[in-house]
């Protein structure tokens, strides 16, 4: 049996980093700075580094991607009776989040090459209600932004980024989380830039967004025990935030070479359904997924080689038992619908060595190609 290999391993990127991330850990500990108040310096450094490398004015920590997302919506006054156009495929929280501020999450589907929203559909289900799009930049890959700010602007709808899967991704040279009114970050460990527990971010442009959110995440407070309206404890802790700021100096070294995994992939592979990079962008990989006929059957094969994989994801959102009341069918989705037995993503992070790519390229490849003669033979 070959060497195991994960769909990803925090542990080798810790043992890269591990000298500077305990450092980092122990000088919170000595300062006692645990909780992300006001004036913290450690949530404050990271705050400024973050968005700095993004290039945006405000970076907000808070305690994790879910809570980014809320915290925003609330901010811009959306509510009970409002609808948010959000994608059909992701993770469930771009749509919970619009369910819990009392929205209602309207789903609109995928492109079928890049698997973020498709632009050319939003129009169409944009209603007196819609207040708000949150394209999701899926897998690493850009959105189709300059679209869906020029129907956004026509709508007088606000843009509001989910870059949960895309730190340091890019579109025309500018970067996710800067195209919209204010974006969501996602810190989860596993993502491309990833704290050692749950941690969020919210970045913008706009002062007073900004200045809202901070207040919503720290109890409504502007300042001690002035509590302007009804908040919510939601902070990044001073280690989450230590550890993202060590974290965020590998994150371009990082992110070449995971767009360089993904290269080779494409080398070893050789069958159809391999992932794609929209023009003029940077795809960061955050996962790399690709199509096959015989889904569930790879997996074990996979498993049999001591190859870990995934599924990202089984179910798209209007199909999960949460959504089923609202009646969606397969047709109404055809895009997303189509996926649910085919994507699989294949280990991807930073420190997959060429060998290991072509390990699993070696076993998918055989699955696969096989699978497909098996078919010919059937028809034929």
């Amino acid at each position: 049996m070959s060497n195991r290999i994960p769909l990803v391993d925090l542990k080798k990127q810790y043992l890269q980093i591990r000298e500077e991330i305990n450092a980092a850990i122990m000088q919170v500990i000595d300062e006692t700075a645990f909780i992300g108040d006001p004036g913290n310096r450690f949530v404050g450094q990271f705050e400024s580094d973050f968005a700095n490398y993004i290039g945006i004015k405000h970076c907000i920590g808070c305690a994790n991607g879910t809570d980014s997302m809320e915290i925003l919506l609330r901010a811009y006054g959306i509510g009970l009776g409002d609808e948010v156009l959000v994608p059909a495929m992701t993770w469930i929280s771009t749509a919970s989040a619009v369910n819990a501020i009392g929205a209602k999450a309207v789903f609109v589907d995928i492109d079928p090459t890049y698997y973020t929203i498709d632009e050319n559909l939003i129009e169409q289900h944009i209603t007196p209600k819609t207040k708000a799009v949150i394209p999701v930049h899926f897998y690493g890959n850009m959105a189709n932004m300059s679209a869906i700010m020029e129907t956004a602007t026509k709508h007088n709808i606000v843009v509001i980024e989910d870059c949960a899967q895309a730190h340091g991704a890019e579109l025309n040279g500018k970067k996710a989380g800067t195209w919209g009114h204010s974006a969501s970050f996602s810190f989860y460990p596993g993502k491309n830039l990833g704290a050692y527990g749950d941690a969020g971010g919210i970045t913008t442009n706009d002062d007073n967004i900004a200045s809202r959110c901070r207040m919503i995440a720290n109890h409504g407070q502007a300042g001690k025990h002035n509590h302007q309206l009804i908040g919510r404890n939601s902070k990044l802790d001073g280690i989450q935030a230590a550890i993202l700021s060590v974290k965020l100096k590998y994150l371009d070294q990082w992110t070449d070479a995971r767009i360089n995994n993904a290269a080779t992939y494409d080398q070893y592979l050789n069958f159809p359904g391999l992932p794609s990079a929209r023009p003029n962008s940077k795809h960061v990989f955050h996962l790399y997924v690709v199509q096959v006929p015989e889904r569930d059957k790879l997996l074990e094969e996979l498993k049999a080689h001591n190859i870990f994989a995934g599924i990202h994801y089984p179910v798209s959102l209007p199909f999960l038992p949460a959504y089923a009341s609202w009646g969606h069918v397969a047709s109404h989705f055809p895009v997303a619908h189509s996926f649910h037995s085919k994507i699989i993503s294949l280990p991807m992070y930073a420190e997959l060595t060429e060998e290991e790519i072509k390990q699993v390229a070696e076993v998918v490849n055989a699955a696969v190609n096989q699978e497909a003669t098996s078919v010919a033979n059937t028809k034929y």
